[in-house]
């Protein structure tokens, strides 16, 4: 659904296959505006997704492998369902809540070998994953072009 939107909005947008490619999840131009995305999705009906360190590191190198265009991000996009996986008397069962959407920028990991584990919550705060403890860490927001406003919530 991603790609779709990126292409709806007059982007070139690939689903590149992913981790079993060694490549970033989908590849987004705006070859009038010069901007290249490199991005890693997760999506799922948990509180928590997570993004391993190997995942933003491919990102990280597509965007550096296009360095001729103007703008180049490497954006972890997070999905949370409609439905919340809840355990109720021992079964798994669905309650519903709102399908939230967050789309964060990882550039400042092009530094770090490796970067760590992203953790994202359902609020939308993001959490660095090391050596047994999460600290919160502050990813900018980015504004995908077919959203109008992105919802910055202060901690």
């Amino acid at each position: 659904m991603l790609v779709q939107k990126l292409i709806e909005r007059k982007w070139h947008a690939r689903r590149l296959g992913g981790s079993s490619t060694s490549l970033p999840d989908i590849i987004a131009v705006d070859n009038t505006q010069t901007i290249l995305l490199s991005i890693e999705a997760k999506a799922g009906t948990g509180d928590n997704l997570y993004v391993p360190a190997d995942q933003i590191e491919r990102c990280l190198q597509i965007k550096n492998m296009f360095r001729k265009y103007k703008i180049t991000h490497a954006v972890l996009a997070f999905k949370f369902m409609r439905k919340k996986r809840v355990r109720h008397n021992g079964e798994k069962k669905y309650a519903k809540r709102k399908l939230l959407e967050y789309y964060k920028i990882a550039d400042e990991y092009a530094d770090r070998d490796p970067p760590p584990y992203i953790r994202c919550n359902y609020d939308g705060e993001t959490y660095e994953i090391g050596r047994d403890k999460a600290r919160i860490c502050y990813l900018q927001n980015y504004r995908m072009p077919f959203q109008k406003e992105v919802s910055i919530k202060r901690i």
